[in-house]
């Protein structure tokens, strides 16, 4: 295995959204490689002008020149242009670097994982913040600690849930990646990994047998269960809830790029400090939708609600809340028992990139 290969094989359990791993590598001479960078913005309503998977690129990145220091090496990392072509060309040189010693992230990269269950509620040590913030900047953070601020956000993402069960276009996503039945999976989500217990995977694996069947049973029996057992119940049961707040309103690739870096830098931080982090993102993405007035789905009571999510967002935030690149939750847990893995490098390397990656999603 060349160095190049190498450091690609512990880059690519970089973290990207339901494990979509919007990329492809072709290698080049000299400990060279490009980076091709897809996005799921045509097939996935999170992924608002392909910035999740800019920012999942972000991450990659990242996880490229910590693996690199393992070899002494330092990653060049050359960005294309604004209006490059899709799918993006990010192109890597390894440079020998005799400054360079091996990070200390460098473990974490292959034990992080997403924690969707609940937490530990101890607060964060002094200690433990002032690592994470060191390891976000120039990003800063915005912490949630008290009972009453998890509260807050425990009740907002509950809210923005609503938006993400009630939506074919959210439903077409779910329904493709989750693997059912499963504790791992090389392209997908593992059941086992979603926090929810026996009765409710069981219930919600039978509704998502379909569209029609899972708004029928919405309209029967609502959507409170699934989230107080996914949302709010461990909004609350956390160390703390955080934002990560930008200098300025995220709006190029270079922005996106940034806020990834950061993001799986205080990641792996929090892995090697002994916590685990849940990313909830997706109410950074219809709060965008409802302050943009963007039409992203025909059932008009979520965009009302996506209204309400940016409206709650404003308040909790004020003028933070258009520069968040990231919300999550954060706490000390056990693994959780189910984990996304990766597809192996042979089929991540590639002799000439693909113009698209398949997609999985079709609303059935």
């Amino acid at each position: 295995m060349t160095l190049a290969e190498d450091v690609l094989d512990l880059a690519r359990f970089a973290p990207s959204g339901d494990n979509s791993q919007p990329w492809r590598f072709v290698l080049r001479a000299g400990d060279a490689f490009d980076i091709y960078g897809y996005d799921t913005r045509d097939h996935c309503v999170y992924d608002l002008d392909g910035s999740a998977s800019e920012i999942a690129h972000g991450m990659l990145l990242e996880t490229i020149a910590i693996a690199a220091t393992r070899g002494g090496r330092s990653a060049r990392i050359e960005l294309p242009s604004g209006d490059a072509p899709r799918p993006l060309r990010y192109r890597v040189q390894l440079d020998v670097d005799p400054s360079v010693s091996v990070d200390p992230l460098l473990d974490a990269i292959r034990t992080r994982t997403v924690q969707r269950l609940a937490m530990s509620t101890r607060a964060l040590t002094t200690t433990e913040r002032e690592a994470l913030e060191r390891s976000a900047a120039p990003f800063r953070v915005r912490w949630f600690e008290t009972l009453n601020a998890r509260f807050a956000m425990a009740s907002l993402c509950a809210r923005n849930a609503r938006i993400r069960l009630t939506i074919p276009e959210a439903y077409a996503v779910h329904r493709a990646v989750i693997d059912w039945g499963t504790t791992t999976s090389e392209d997908r989500m593992p059941a086992a990994s979603l926090g929810a217990g026996r009765l409710l995977l069981a219930t919600m694996h039978y509704a998502m047998a379909s569209w029609q069947r899972l708004d029928r049973l919405n309209r029967w029996t609502g959507t409170l269960a699934p989230r107080l057992a996914l949302d709010f119940l461990p909004g609350i049961r956390c160390s703390a809830q955080f934002a990560l707040i930008a200098d300025q309103v995220p709006s190029r690739l270079s922005d996106h790029v940034s806020a990834g870096r950061a993001t799986q830098r205080l990641w792996l931080t929090a892995t090697a400090l002994g916590l685990q982090m849940q990313p909830q993102y997706t109410p950074l993405v219809f709060a965008r939708y409802a302050r943009e007035n963007r039409r992203f789905t025909a059932v008009e009571r979520a965009r009302s609600e996506a209204r309400a999510v940016a409206a709650s967002l404003d308040a909790m935030l004020g003028s933070d809340a258009e520069r968040s690149v990231w919300l999550a939750r954060i706490g000390p847990a056990r693994p959780v028992g189910g984990r996304s893995l990766r597809l192996p490098l042979s089929k991540l390397i590639v002799a000439e990139a693909p113009k698209a990656l398949p997609a999985l999603i079709s609303i059935r």
